[in-house]
């Protein structure tokens, strides 16, 4: 956005809709997407002493910070697709992590990148690790027009405006040190919901390290964009798609799983330094995107303008079939309370899952501690062989959700008032198939086993270890810090 234009403008990003075109030339802000792959709210601008962001920080420091932003699937594939098209995952048959036969969109329902590229925008999706590269897509649905025109913005006619979106891929396991600036495993904190152990500290070290990569990352693309002289006319988005790859996380409706971070940093400096407790979805990005853009938000979508004077009252957070392990959950979180229905209260927490047995040092720390009766009441809790069919937390007064107040009397008014609002935000959203078909369940089953055998292979390990000889394993592999 140049600085005539903001003279012209007077006040915001309204005018770009009513008046795009000045002296022949569109003024239309470009919007740039900044998406990291598992990423918390691990960054020193969100309070983390220990971790070193600087680029992250400096984006904030000039933009606005949401503190209370989060995902709608703990997980990327269902999470990417609501980001393409501002809708409920569960709402439009995309709510399977990893699916056989992938279907089309609802009728109606066309990804995000239509409407930026019919308003002429150019749209692309690249990776920020290497300019010219594709990005990571990972959606549960097919589409057969074309998603995006380029890696980047460099395809662009002159004077284009253009929709970006620049993949990063860290912190996702598996972790990648950072040698330059290590973090210290003693002065990381430990959070109640995993034991004080070596390893526990280990792995999260290891993972901060990744989120300086991932703000290394971020650094090169800011790089570029003002290399390329578009830092004054680009709206930059900064967020995660999910939370940490942690294992009461990732895959769970807990804060730790669900909560990411998201910056939003216009070119004239508006809102700068600027904290925001507002409640908001990862849903509501492409709504705000398009509206920014001074294109109109299709009426069927769930997410809302985060700028809008209407504020959100409710975060819902779905989860079901991740890989090979099914399960559902359901949850409406507001800014004090967060009530989470379990569907399946039979199974527990901790279903097999390649992917995290595979990944996760500190599950197999916690399947031993909870054998030996090691664990402390509430992290036992997670490692039980069933669920509470019902879980409610105060959230101001428990952040971990540690202590579930569903059967306490002095929250059965909550309790009735929340289990009410999901019941009815499911039964308008939930479009979802269960059972699923079995032929679907048992290939995913089937290929997680053949998965497992090949990754510990990869390892140099047999398939049926022990969990003690596993853990020895990745005490050796976190000290020497192996990704």
């Amino acid at each position: 956005m140049t600085k005539s234009l903001l003279r012209i403008a007077g006040v915001g990003l309204s005018a770009f809709s009513a008046m795009p075109m000045v002296n022949g030339q569109d003024h239309r802000p470009n919007i740039l997407w900044i998406i990291a792959d598992d990423l918390g709210t691990d960054l020193a601008c969100y309070g983390n002493s220990v971790v070193r962001t600087p680029n992250t920080d400096l984006l904030a420091s000039g933009g606005m910070t949401f503190m209370n932003t989060f995902t709608v699937v703990p997980v990327s594939s269902p999470s990417r697709s609501c980001l393409m098209t501002g809708m409920y995952p569960v709402s439009i048959d995309c709510n399977q992590h990893r699916t056989l036969n992938k279907d089309p969109l609802p009728a109606g329902v066309v990804p995000v990148t239509e409407y930026f590229r019919k308003a002429g925008y150019w749209v692309s999706n690249g990776d920020a690790t290497k300019f010219g590269r594709t990005g990571k897509t990972d959606y549960n649905f097919t589409f057969d027009g074309k998603l995006f025109d380029g890696p980047d913005w460099s395809g662009r006619k002159p004077g284009q405006p253009f929709f970006a979106q620049m993949q990063i891929h860290y912190p996702h396991r598996p972790f990648e040190a950072d040698e330059r600036h290590p973090v210290d495993p003693g002065k990381v904190e430990v959070s109640p919901v995993y034991p004080d152990h070596q390893v526990t500290r280990a792995d999260f070290a290891m993972y901060l390290e990744s989120v300086q990569h991932a703000d290394e990352c971020v650094g090169l693309v800011l790089k570029k964009l003002e290399e390329d002289g578009l830092i004054e006319s680009t709206i930059v988005m900064f967020f995660g798609d999910q939370g940490r790859p942690m294992v009461r996380a990732k895959q769970f409706l807990y804060d730790e799983g669900i909560h990411t971070p998201l910056i939003i940093k216009f070119p004239d400096g508006r809102s700068k330094g600027k904290k925001v407790s507002d409640l908001v979805s990862l849903a509501d990005i492409p709504a705000t995107s398009l509206k920014l853009a001074g294109i109109s938000i299709p009426a069927y979508m769930q997410g809302q303008n985060i700028f809008s004077s209407k504020k959100r009252q409710y975060i819902f957070t779905t989860r079901d079939r991740m890989d090979e392990t099914v399960d559902r959950m359901r949850s409406v979180r507001t800014k004090d309370l967060k009530y989470i229905k379990n569907y399946y209260p039979e199974r527990p927490y901790t279903q097999f899952n390649m992917y995290k047995v595979t990944m996760y040092p500190v599950l197999t720390l916690m399947k031993i501690m909870y054998k030996k009766g090691e664990l402390s009441k509430s992290q036992s809790v997670f490692m039980s062989p069933v669920k509470e069919p019902e879980e409610l937390y105060n959230l101001r007064k428990d952040p971990y959700e540690l202590n579930n107040l569903a059967g306490d009397p002095a929250y059965a008014r909550d309790l009735k008032k929340l289990r009410s609002v999901l019941e009815t935000w499911v039964s308008t959203n939930d479009k979802g198939k269960y059972p699923e078909d079995d032929a679907e369940v048992s290939y995913w089953k089937d290929d997680s086993e053949k998965a497992y055998v090949t990754k510990m292979k990869s390892y140099g390990l047999p398939p049926d270890i022990s969990d003690e000889d596993y853990l020895k394993w990745w005490e050796l592999r976190l000290k020497s810090k192996k990704p």
